[in-house]
C-alpha cells in the first residue's frame, strides 16, 4: 500500500465502515474518527539484530512469508527511535563485547524527548559487558540522546542507571506527566492516546459521583478523567503499572484517585461480597458513589462475570483494543444500555487494527 495521505484517508475510510457495519444493530450515533500521523506514530519499536560478517543491522520478518526485511529506517516509529538507530548499530558493531550474541534490540521513546534502549542476549551478560554498555551509553549522551540503556538475556537484566522514562500528554491545554516502565504496557500511539483522553474527558464532563475504573495501567485514563469525579477507584493488577501509577498520582498532583492492585475477576468477587481481601483494608467500598464505570480490557475483552458488574452501572465508558470482542459485550450490554457516543481511534494506521470507544447510559 501507497503510504501517501490519500492512502492514509482511503484505508482510514475503510475501517470506519467496517466498524459502522459491526455496530449497526445497536444503533450508535455518528461514529467520531480520530487521525493518527500517517508517519512516526509508533512510540515503541523491537528489531530482531541479523549478523553478517562484519556487519549486522536491524530486521523485522513479513508475518506472511517470514521473509527476512532489513530495516535501516522505519517510518512507522518516532522520528527520536529513526535518528537513534543507526547511532546504537554504529557505537555496537566495533565492539565484541556488545555484539555477541546480540539478537533483539527494544526502542521506548517519548514526545518529552526521553528513549529506552534495551539490548537483548543469548548470553550471559557479565562486568565486561557492563562496562562496554557504560560506554556505549556516555557515547549516545554526548550525541545529544537523552536514553537510558538495560541488557536482558536469560533471567538476568541489567538496568546502567533506570528501567523507566517519563513521558509529558498534553489534554486540553494541561501537561501530564506519565512513568512508563520498560517491558510493561503502554499506549503505543502517543498521539492518538491524547485524543482519547480528550474524549474521555469530554463524555464524562457532565458526570456526578464516582468513577470505578478497572484495567487501569499505569493510571493512564484515570488521573486525566480525576476532575470530572468526586473520587475514582482503580484497580490493576502489574506491580510495575500500579508502581508508574502511584508515581503519576503524586507527579501530578492527584488527590482525589486511589490504586488497588487487583484483577477485575478479584475486583468483583470483592464488590459482590463473596471474598474478602487484605488490600481492601482501610477502604469502604459501600463509601462510593460510582454511577460511571470505565473499562480498558485486553484484547479478550470483559468476561462474562465482569460484564455483569459493568452492567449496574448507570454510565459506562469502554475503550476496545478489539472491536470484536466489544460487540460480543455489546450483545449483553445492550440489553440495558444505549450508545451516546461512539468513537474510531486509528491507533494503528495501515493494519486492520482498530481502537474503538463506546459511551453508553441506561436505558429509559
Amino acid at each position: 500500500m501507497s503510504h501517501t495521505p490519500a492512502a492514509y484517508q482511503q484505508q482510514l475510510d475503510a475501517k470506519a465502515e467496517r466498524l459502522r457495519a459491526l455496530f449497526a444493530a445497536f444503533q450508535p450515533p455518528a461514529l467520531e474518527v480520530f487521525a493518527s500521523p500517517a508517519e512516526h506514530y509508533r512510540m515503541r519499536a523491537e528489531f530482531r539484530i541479523w549478523h553478517d560478517g562484519d556487519d549486522l543491522y536491524h530486521i523485522m520478518f513479513d508475518q506472511e512469508t517470514r521473509q527476512r526485511i532489513r530495516v535501516d529506517q522505519f517510518p512507522a516509529a518516532s522520528r527520536l527511535i529513526n535518528d537513534l538507530m543507526p547511532c546504537v548499530l554504529a557505537g555496537i558493531k566495533p565492539d565484541p563485547l556488545l555484539r555477541r550474541k546480540l539478537f533483539q534490540i527494544d526502542y521506548l521513546s517519548t514526545r518529552s524527548g526521553q528513549v529506552i534502549v534495551s539490548l537483548l542476549y543469548h548470553r550471559k551478560l557479565d562486568e565486561q559487558w557492563q562496562s562496554a554498555a557504560e560506554a556505549l551509553r556516555a557515547s549516545l549522551r554526548e550525541q545529544g540522546f537523552d536514553l537510558q540503556l538495560i541488557g536482558r538475556a536469560h533471567k538476568q537484566k541489567i538496568c546502567l542507571e533506570q528501567e523507566f522514562v517519563d513521558e509529558v500528554l498534553e489534554v486540553e491545554g494541561r501537561h501530564y506527566t506519565y512513568r512508563q516502565v520498560e517491558n510493561s504496557f503502554t499506549q503505543p500511539n502517543a498521539e492518538i492516546n491524547q485524543k482519547m483522553l480528550t474524549w474521555a474527558r469530554d463524555v464524562t464532563r457532565e458526570s456526578e459521583g464516582d468513577l470505578l475504573e478497572l484495567y487501569c495501567g499505569n493510571g493512564n485514563f484515570s488521573i486525566a478523567l480525576a476532575e470530572n469525579f468526586d473520587r475514582v477507584l482503580a484497580t490493576e493488577i502489574a506491580k510495575p503499572s500500579v508502581e508508574s501509577a502511584q508515581f503519576n498520582i503524586a507527579a501530578n498532583g492527584i488527590d482525589n484517585l486511589i490504586i488497588l492492585r487487583m484483577s477485575a475477576e478479584e475486583f468483583t468477587m470483592a464488590m459482590r461480597g463473596e471474598r474478602e481481601f487484605n488490600r481492601l483494608k482501610g477502604i469502604d467500598l459501600s463509601d462510593y458513589r460510582c454511577n460511571t464505570i470505565f473499562v480498558d480490557p485486553p484484547r479478550a475483552g470483559l468476561d462474562p462475570a465482569t460484564v455483569a458488574l459493568v452492567q449496574e452501572y448507570d454510565h459506562i465508558l469502554y475503550i476496545s483494543c478489539n472491536p470484536e470482542t466489544l460487540q460480543e459485550n455489546m450483545a449483553v450490554l445492550g440489553e440495558t444500555h444505549e450508545i451516546a457516543r461512539f468513537a474510531l481511534f486509528d491507533q494503528f494506521p495501515w493494519t486492520h487494527h482498530m481502537e474503538a470507544g463506546v459511551y453508553l447510559r441506561r436505558k429509559g
